[in-house]
């Protein structure tokens, strides 16, 4: 019984985009020991493989935002979706793999769309929210955004300190 190479194929172009290097088809393919066609075979162009990358990533993260939220976010209030993102953003761990929605230029338009459409029911706030409230979910949005974003850059990154502070102040935005 032959075993499944796709977690393989990700992990090697993972591992590519964590040395800093560029994901192809054939770099892949030579990391994993296979041929560009037994890839494509998995993943039939570079926009499959990516946006596979991206929904690995996303996985991951709503597995842990759902763990912070306790549910799905369906049905949740728009506060505690936020939390938890809140929760989840500023928790550290975060690494240049993070970042593959960004990591191909000629790609960026698709694989940007893939990562809003999958993190909408976290993020998105109805417009039905009284204006006031909207904005404090959105401050402390774009405040877990930069935290996770800092760090998986490695621009700056706020301290293991600083993060529960931010993740204070976000948290008392979220509930004002």
């Amino acid at each position: 019984m032959r075993t499944d190479p796709r977690p393989a194929i990700l992990a090697a172009a993972f591992s590519q985009l964590d040395e800093g290097r560029a994901v192809s088809l054939d770099s892949v393919a030579r990391s994993v020991g296979l041929t560009k066609p037994g890839v494509m075979y998995h993943f039939p162009t570079k926009e499959a493989l990516m946006l596979a990358l991206v929904d690995s990533v996303l996985d991951r993260w709503e597995e842990g935002l759902v763990a912070r939220l306790g549910s799905s976010p369906e049905g949740a209030a728009p506060a505690a979706r936020i939390g938890a993102y809140v929760d989840w953003s500023l928790s550290g761990g975060f690494d240049e793999t993070d970042l593959v929605a960004m990591s191909d230029p000629k790609l960026r338009r698709s694989l940007t769309q893939r990562w809003a459409e999958r993190l909408a029911p976290w993020l998105v706030v109805p417009d039905d929210v009284a204006p006031d409230e909207r904005t404090r979910l959105l401050a402390a949005r774009l405040l877990a955004d930069g935290g996770w974003l800092a760090e998986a850059a490695n621009v700056s990154p706020p301290t293991p300190g600083d993060l529960a502070q931010l993740r204070a102040f976000a948290h008392n935005l979220v509930k004002d």
